[in-house]
């Protein structure tokens, strides 16, 4: 006989006294768990008070009939569930003990509850005389763990979705970067054209006519006094002629000065650049521009914060350029102790939202990156027909020089 069965027959005193019949009985009747007994026909022989409660039964009203039939009779499903298929009866008919915690029983109100139950084989003299089953209802069990596997899989998928988002986020950083890259060497190859085609020309310029003038020195003994004088005066006149050539190399490299850093900023400050970059724009494009700064008492933002601030300003201004096909810009700058604002408004074509959220939008996630560094950022307002409004927020009280 299997190991784990029940022998009733261990002396003949124990089996009958009356002391002992009690105590087992407050045992049965004490315990939270359900537990009952069965024959070899599956009848019930005896059932504990918390048994007969948890499926619903008055405990007379169970002796002597069908367990199975009262609250194992079928799936959690609803599908019918043949006896012989049943781990409890399998308990003495074939000797096995179990342990099931994936089933349900049956209240007499028609409802299921999870349950685990063990059942053990009944052996009197050495003969299996039926079963004894040990329940208990596991609904808050079945609860908790399904709770708990719901926040597993909560969990799990945000950390996908977080794991995705940071995914895109450093592919977009490294396309990011890829384009800022390309801009830096395609502005090395326009400051190089630059120097080639116009400061390269002129100074070749220059050289041809200080070739001219130091010939026609080396010559001018050996002209007459009349002739000595005409020279002279075509000497005086390509003199200023090169004088022009020089102003215009100093103004093409101020200019290259200027598009590598304002020296503005430097000599004026940040509020004077941000006037002079907005004015040099509006001309250049022909637009009307409603200027608007209110400033006083704020803190000038200097250093990196400014430059910070008049490179956004510059890539806004030209984004207008480049998509808006406006009329009028209007730039509003607002500062106190505390908070910058810079709000740039054009009344062009403007564009959906999703037009400046695009992996492909590199110039809007520069300028964000710019102001996300000094733990600003950038609103921007637009739809099809109704312009574009780019606002930068920008902290002081921790960036101003």
């Amino acid at each position: 006989m299997h190991a784990d069965a029940l022998d009733l027959a261990a002396t003949a005193d124990t089996a009958v006294h009356p002391l002992w019949q009690q105590q087992l009985g407050l045992l049965l009747q004490s315990t939270g768990d359900g537990i009952f007994g069965i024959d070899l026909a599956g009848r019930c022989m005896f059932i504990n008070r918390a048994g007969a409660r948890l499926i619903g039964h008055a405990p007379a009203a169970l002796l002597g009939r069908n367990m199975h039939e009262v609250t194992h009779h079928s799936h959690a499903d609803g599908a019918h569930y043949a006896d012989e298929d049943c781990p409890i009866f399998n308990a003495f008919r074939r000797g096995l003990p179990c342990r099931i915690d994936s089933e349900v029983f049956w209240r007499a109100d028609g409802t299921a509850f999870p349950v685990e139950y063990s059942s053990y084989p009944i052996v009197d003299g050495g003969e299996v005389r039926g079963a004894v089953v040990t329940f208990v209802d596991i609904t808050e069990r079945r609860r908790a763990a399904d709770a708990l596997r719901h926040a597993r899989d909560e969990l799990e998928q945000r950390v996908a979705e977080r794991t995705h988002e940071l995914s895109l986020a450093l592919q977009r950083q490294r396309e990011l970067s890829a384009h800022l890259e390309t801009v830096r060497e395609e502005e090395r190859t326009r400051i190089a054209r630059e120097v080639h085609d116009e400061l390269g020309s002129l100074l070749v310029a220059l050289k041809l006519d200080v070739n001219w003038l130091d010939k026609r020195l080396s010559e001018q003994q050996a002209r007459s006094a009349h002739e000595a004088e005409a020279m002279r005066a075509r000497m005086r006149s390509k003199c200023s002629n090169m004088s022009r050539l020089i102003e215009s190399a100093v103004d093409n490299v101020g200019r290259i000065i200027t598009d590598l850093r304002p020296s503005i900023l430097d000599h004026q400050g940040l509020w004077a650049a941000l006037e002079w970059q907005a004015q040099e724009f509006a001309a250049a494009a022909e637009l009307r521009l409603h200027w608007r700064m209110q400033v006083a008492g704020a803190p000038e933002p200097g250093g990196a914060l400014a430059m910070a601030v008049f490179r956004i300003l510059q890539e806004v201004l030209s984004n207008v350029g480049r998509h808006a096909r406006a009329r009028t810009l209007s730039v509003d700058v607002v500062a106190d102790a505390r908070q910058l604002r810079v709000a740039v408004h054009d009344d062009g074509v403007g564009a959906p939202a999703a037009a400046f959220e695009g992996a492909t939008a590199y110039g809007v996630m520069g300028m964000r990156e710019r102001a996300l560094h000094f733990r600003g950022r950038i609103d921007i307002a637009s739809a099809p027909g109704a312009g574009a409004t780019f606002t930068l927020y920008m902290p002081l009280a921790a960036g101003a020089a």
